[in-house]
């Protein structure tokens, strides 16, 4: 894909988010990998509703900020699932309410945050870390996605939002916004002794779709 088509395909997918209420103000953030081996950003302070492509933040395969507007703080999220996973073409972070609140919950399990409700979140996201609570741009929060060795393709940060790599934006933006969904449904169905998936169903998902599960 040229670096004109990627610019335009992060804006207008992070609209889309932005529009349907994922992330709200001038929360989230998106990269995505360029064919030289750089990276697009989405800017510091920026709305997932207004990015402009031609601002957006350009570091080229060196890690060196060539072109765009001062990056995210959150750099160091997206940095470890690129160093960690190679298969990552994207990473996308959003404050989408109801992952956040499911985070809050205090039965979260940490190491499969997501309950098995449906095949669909197995399939796009395997099992989801929840991580402990950070101040928002702590580096920190990358030494901890760096310690999943690259394990894991999304993580829950606890009383933030859900992060989430994919091989490319598109399908990072899908797995996320498959998060966010599951989430919704766990909260609805809370208490209400919903059936989700059975182990031996979630195993043939696994099977099936060739999903990274164990650890």
């Amino acid at each position: 894909m040229s670096d004109t088509a990627l610019r335009e395909q992060i804006c207008v997918l992070a609209k889309s988010m932005f529009d349907r209420g994922l992330t709200g103000g001038s929360t989230g953030n998106i990269s995505a990998r360029t064919a030289d081996g750089g990276l697009l950003v989405s800017p510091t302070g920026t709305s997932f509703g207004r990015l402009d492509p031609a601002r957006l933040s350009c570091f080229d395969a060196t890690g060196r900020l060539i072109g765009g507007d001062p990056p995210t703080k959150e750099m160091p999220l997206h940095a470890a699932f690129y160093e960690t996973r190679g298969t990552a073409g994207a990473v996308v972070h959003l404050h989408s309410c109801h992952s956040v609140a499911l985070s809050m919950m205090p039965d979260a399990d940490p190491d499969n945050f997501l309950p098995p409700l449906t095949p669909y979140a197995i399939m796009k996201l395997g099992k989801v870390k929840l991580l402990p609570f950070f101040l928002p741009g702590d580096p920190a929060m990358g030494e901890a996605v760096r310690g999943l060795a690259g394990k894991r393709s999304a993580v829950m940060l606890a009383n933030h939002g859900p992060v989430v790599a994919g091989k490319n934006v598109e399908a990072a933006c899908n797995a996320i916004e498959e998060l966010e969904d599951t989430a919704r449904l766990a909260l609805l169905t809370r208490g209400m002794g919903a059936r989700g998936l059975t182990e031996a169903q979630v195993r043939d998902v696994v099977t099936t779709f060739d999903v990274e599960w164990d650890d």
